[in-house]
């Protein structure tokens, strides 16, 4: 097995892990076992990344193993007791997917996926985010103190939460990288309007070079972007692998938006720190 392992690629080693196959912690033991049977002088300039991936892989497990939110079964329903922080909708939801441990003692494989109401006995929510940005997606803590869920109401099997958990996260990425989208595409549009209305040395902003050069580069960005997201949005749509398409989307989409809305700012001078126009948001 060990030999098995440490032959994997990064790609291969991510899908075992997202799989439920192996935990970090054992791929990391494969690897460490073959630094231990290297020669003395590779071992001595090896085994401080083994140390860090050791203490990297015990802090990943501990923390799975001891998740704020456990859930354990009586009878025909689960009772839920936990909290869950920057949940995106947390206070005008009902419906909730809630990921709860089952079995601590199997870490990954000991996590498991619930649907939740808003209405199920001991469900609350707890604190409202104040959020620098995004002020257009509520977030919210969830607190369960023993919450009743009903037992048709565990979401596949016990113990594949975090495989389910792992498949979301691929979705969820392109409704990330559609987010940010659509973010630089509305600073763009905002930074058009502004550039051709606002009026310096008798002449338009958007009648500058420099203004040109910024607006096209922006432009430009984000078409780019759009690409990627509408390519990792279609795979989804017809079934096809798309795990890598979305990762990529929402790295570019992300970046991209957070260059354009600086920018956009910068084009707004003076008042693209002020409330009286959208950029700042």
């Amino acid at each position: 097995m060990t030999d098995e392992l440490v032959k994997l690629s990064a790609a291969q080693m991510a899908a075992k892990i997202k799989s439920g196959e192996v935990s970090s912690r054992e791929l990391v033991e494969a690897h460490l076992k073959v630094i231990e049977a290297a020669e003395p002088s590779i071992q001595a300039f090896l085994q401080v990344s083994a140390d860090e991936a050791r203490a990297q892989a015990d802090a990943f497990d501990e923390k799975t193993a001891k998740g704020q939110t456990e859930a354990k079964l009586d009878g025909d329903h689960y009772v839920l007791n936990g909290s869950k922080i920057f949940i995106t909708n947390g206070y005008v939801a009902d419906v909730f997917v809630v990921f709860a441990m089952t079995d601590k003692t199997k870490g990954t494989r000991g996590i498991s996926a619930f649907i939740v109401e808003s209405g199920f006995p001991g469900y609350s929510v707890g604190k409202h985010e104040e959020k620098m940005g995004l002020h257009g997606s509520p977030t919210a803590e969830l607190v369960f103190t023993d919450c009743i869920v009903p037992k048709e109401n565990l979401l596949g099997q016990e113990g594949k939460g975090f495989k389910i958990a792992m498949q979301t996260l691929d979705g969820g990425r392109i409704g990330i990288a559609a987010q940010a989208l659509g973010l630089g595409e509305g600073a763009i549009d905002e930074a058009v309007k502004y550039t051709q209305e606002r009026v310096q040395f008798k002449k338009r902003l958007s009648q500058f070079q420099n203004t040109q050069f910024q607006l096209v580069d922006m432009h430009t960005r984000m078409q780019a972007a759009q690409y990627l997201v509408y390519a990792a949005a279609c795979k989804k749509e017809n079934h096809e692998p798309y795990s890598v398409d979305a990762a990529m989307a929402k790295l570019f989409a992300a970046e991209a938006a957070s260059d354009v809305t600086r920018r956009a700012v910068q084009l707004f001078g003076g008042y693209g720190y002020t409330r009286e126009y959208p950029v700042e948001r």
